[in-house]
């Protein structure tokens, strides 16, 4: 099968391309390298195109004719949507109404959207499920929701299927170290901790130390990169075997604090570095903890990585192969 999958230059993209083609899926790379990377893919074909080019965009898919689609191009950091919120409506949402209605257009009825948990924005459950309310407190959180509410009235007119897949706290990299985390401008904290492990930054600040958590700072649940891929495998299996609309947390079920993760790349590294503790950035939520028993049951997922000091070994191996 040929698998249409834009930004999968990206981090998490290029380690969904690498599990397709192990798989021995045909697939098809539409990125506009925006902030992914050529050499990351590993497998299929790179078209270089932006989804705001909707001649392009069509003209590929007719040509292509995918069986199915994966759509991870997207802007996602927060605190920028708060600086830039038309920025993320314009990318996030009306890209993928291009995308959307491109698919609708060339009969292309399975697609899996990468979603994120904060459309829970502060849930009043934790670990939260997929019934919860969506209540996003930032607009990266906003745009991602509009998108399943357009993607569920779509599926109920009969003519898409659709897996969303709402990501929690992404890390790691691929254990050989052949990709990773690669944005010069990342914002994740585990990345963002080890490239001043390496020298990179003269500290590493911590935002908000007076959150009602056991330590005070942010709560998430961090799930291996190649995990989250696993989990769109078994998601594009289920559509491709006819399962209807859903939606999926992906997570592991229990979180660490700031704190946590930092003492705990601390000791990976084997290096002290600075630490500033300042005030709480703007959309973020105390906690946010998966429950991801839906999927595990659903979809048979079983994580693999599900410890918190290999996810950080595989992120240096990597850091330290691009850094130095």
């Amino acid at each position: 099968m040929k698998i249409f999958v834009t930004g999968g230059a990206g981090y998490i993209g290029s380690h969904i391309v690498k599990a397709l083609g192990e798989k021995g899926y045909n697939i098809v790379v539409y990125d506009n390298l925006s902030h992914g990377h050529e050499w990351a893919i590993l497998y299929g074909k790179l078209i270089q195109g932006d989804l705001a080019d909707r001649k392009l965009l069509r003209t590929t898919v007719a040509e292509e004719q995918p069986d199915a689609v994966i759509h991870m191009a997207a802007l996602i950091v927060v605190d920028e949507s708060m600086r830039e919120p038309l920025k993320y409506y314009r990318n996030n949402f009306v890209n993928t109404l291009n995308l959307v209605e491109t698919c609708e257009e060339q009969n292309i009825t399975k697609l899996i959207f990468s979603s994120t948990a904060s459309v829970y924005g502060i849930p009043d459950e934790d670990p939260v499920t997929e019934e919860a309310p969506l209540r996003p407190i930032n607009p990266y959180g906003v745009s991602k929701g509009m998108v399943e509410q357009v993607l569920k009235d779509i599926s109920a007119s009969g003519s898409l299927h659709y897996v969303s897949l709402r990501y929690f706290n992404v890390a790691g990299a691929d254990p050989h170290a052949r990709i990773g985390q690669a944005r010069k401008d990342a914002t994740h904290l585990i990345t963002v901790s080890l490239r001043t492990a390496l020298g990179m930054r003269s500290h590493l600040d911590i935002f908000g130390t007076d959150y009602p958590t056991p330590d005070g700072t942010c709560i998430r649940d961090y799930i291996h990169v190649d995990d989250l891929s696993d989990a769109h495998i078994r998601a594009l299996e289920y559509l491709m075997s006819g399962g209807s609309s859903t939606i999926y947390n992906c997570g592991y079920g229990h979180g660490f604090s700031v704190r946590e993760v930092v003492e705990k790349v601390k000791k990976v590294t084997a290096i002290d570095f600075p630490v500033h503790y300042t005030a709480r950035r703007p959309g973020d939520p105390p906690s946010l903890i998966a429950d991801s028993s839906k999927l595990r049951k659903e979809l048979g997922w079983k994580p693999h990585y599900d410890d918190l000091e290999y996810i950080i070994k595989t992120a240096w191996e990597w850091e330290k192969k691009i850094t130095l």
